[in-house]
């Protein structure tokens, strides 16, 4: 209750995640084996006349709903695994998609909720007996999940509003030992993306949930955030108050949800803000010196001045490999103004085909060209139908498909992670604007390979984009933080 520092109240009906290692161990080992099972059985059911699409919906949707009992129950792994199936659900034609979209559903639904007294708990081991003290007001009801935890709503007591952010009770014991389950999955990737390297991926699920679980990290990283974002016109990023074992508070953030603004949101407003998430994933980089991996809407608030509001620094990572935007800007040069031999040097040098294979350079030309589609146009529209136009190609399971023969050097995959999520969030909201002028301005090797494409075609370029790219300072080179 509000103002009601001490004490108890009735509580709604919650629960934490199961922290016994057995069980969750039990409940994760499950999943491959059902699925193993499905699969056999849609065998059987072909040999009896059953269709070949009506089995694997039925597959699909028997997946989906066992994935979210168990998901549902395990939470810090069933989070991130929840917002990546979202962006494979998101490329799937609607049909095929809907069991996963209700099984999210339901997900995002079923966040346990920690009752009053642990809640109180959890504030006293983080500042002590009297914590009370800190606090004008404090809010013991839950206003909004994270993935390894919760957030309340408070006053400080100097008047500030702000959030505490609590780590759930045994949450950091009970995601490490989901992670190492996690691990011996690998087969349900297969559901969600055939064809992928699945130690890559599952090692990339594995780096991001055990980083979130170092709130002092967290805290330092939107700090760096806030300090570099400060009075900026288009991004408020809440400062730091302070940061106590697995408990921060910093100031509160009152605005509209992204996820509002993508159900109901005009289409210009919808377009303005996905815009606002191109701009400050691509800048942030140069700013902070770390990539914001976590660009879901869940992590964005619309201020009522129009600016967009940032939270959660949990998945950042600090600027891993410099070589990235060189690979960028070659490649992309490549596809717009070069030729099969140019694409396959580019392609080659900077790793993305392992060294002595063979790849069919014409047919990942034609894919790569049409993922170049919003850089060849000074405006561009960003929406679901074109997201499942360059992601269904790319899933596709025959070994006929070009993207089999490629790999992805590993220091990529923050990059990939960051940018994937944004572009889904961006083309859910049916972004229209000047895409690749955006992307030019904080990557400015695209610059010079747009200028020579349109003065090729003879399309007016941007040329304050491409002044902007020449005159401004190289970007900034960051080590690799172990």
């Amino acid at each position: 209750m509000v103002g009601r520092l001490a004490g108890g109240r009735p509580g709604r009906t919650g629960d934490t995640p199961p922290v016994r290692k057995t069980v969750r161990g039990a409940k994760i080992a499950a999943l491959p084996v059902a699925f193993a099972g499905r699969r056999a059985a849609g065998v059987g059911k072909r040999a009896l006349g059953r269709s070949a699409a009506e089995i694997d919906a039925d597959i699909q949707l028997r997946t989906a709903q066992h994935i979210f009992e168990v998901l549902g129950e395990l939470k810090g792994c069933a989070t991130k695994l929840g917002q990546l199936l979202s962006l494979y659900e998101l490329a799937l034609p609607a049909g095929l998609a809907e069991p996963y979209r209700l099984a999210l559903a339901q997900l995002r639904e079923s966040a346990p909720i920690m009752l009053p007294a642990t809640v109180r708990a959890a504030m006293a081991d983080g500042l002590g007996a009297s914590w009370q003290w800190y606090f004008k007001e404090f809010d013991d009801r839950r206003a909004a999940a994270a993935s390894i935890g919760q957030v309340h709503r408070a006053v400080w007591r100097d008047g500030r509003p702000v959030a505490v952010k609590l780590m759930y009770p045994g949450a950091r014991e009970a995601v490490l030992g989901d992670l190492d389950q996690l691990r011996r999955i690998s087969i349900l990737a297969t559901v969600f993306l055939p064809g992928a390297d699945v130690k890559a991926v599952t090692e990339a699920i594995c780096t991001s949930v055990r980083a979130e679980l170092d709130y002092e990290a967290e805290a330092a990283h939107q700090q760096r955030f806030a300090d570099a974002y400060a009075d900026d016109p288009d991004f408020v990023i809440p400062q730091v108050i302070t940061r106590r074992g697995d408990l921060v508070v910093s100031e509160w953030l009152s605005g509209t949800p992204v996820s509002r603004i993508i159900e109901s949101g005009a289409p210009q407003e919808r377009s303005r803000v996905g815009m606002l998430i191109i701009r400050f994933v691509l800048s942030s980089w140069q700013r902070t010196g770390l990539l914001y991996c976590d660009p879901h809407p869940g992590n964005f608030r619309v201020l009522p001045d129009g600016r967009l509001g940032v939270v959660d620094f949990g998945a950042c990572t600090p600027w891993p490999y410099s070589g990235f935007i060189d690979s960028i800007g070659d490649i992309v040069d490549a596809v717009l103004n070069g030729g099969p031999a140019d694409l396959d040097r580019a392609m080659r040098g900077h790793g993305f085909v392992a060294p002595g294979r063979s790849f069919d350079v014409h047919a990942v030309g034609a894919a790569l060209a049409r993922l170049c589609e919003p850089l060849t146009t000074p405006t561009f529209t960003l929406g679901t139908d074109w997201l499942r136009h360059q992601v269904v190609p790319f899933m596709d399971t025959r070994l006929t498909n070009p993207n089999r023969q490629l790999t992805m050097p590993p220091e990529y995959t923050p990059f990939a992670r960051s940018l994937l999520t944004a572009m889904a969030v961006v083309c859910r909201l049916g972004t229209e604007g000047p895409v690749r002028s955006e992307f030019a301005r904080w990557l400015p090797q695209l610059a010079t390979a747009i200028e020579r494409f349109d003065s090729t075609r003879d399309l007016p370029t941007d040329l304050g984009m491409v002044r902007r790219s020449r005159t401004a300072p190289p970007p900034r080179r960051f080590t690799v933080v172990s």
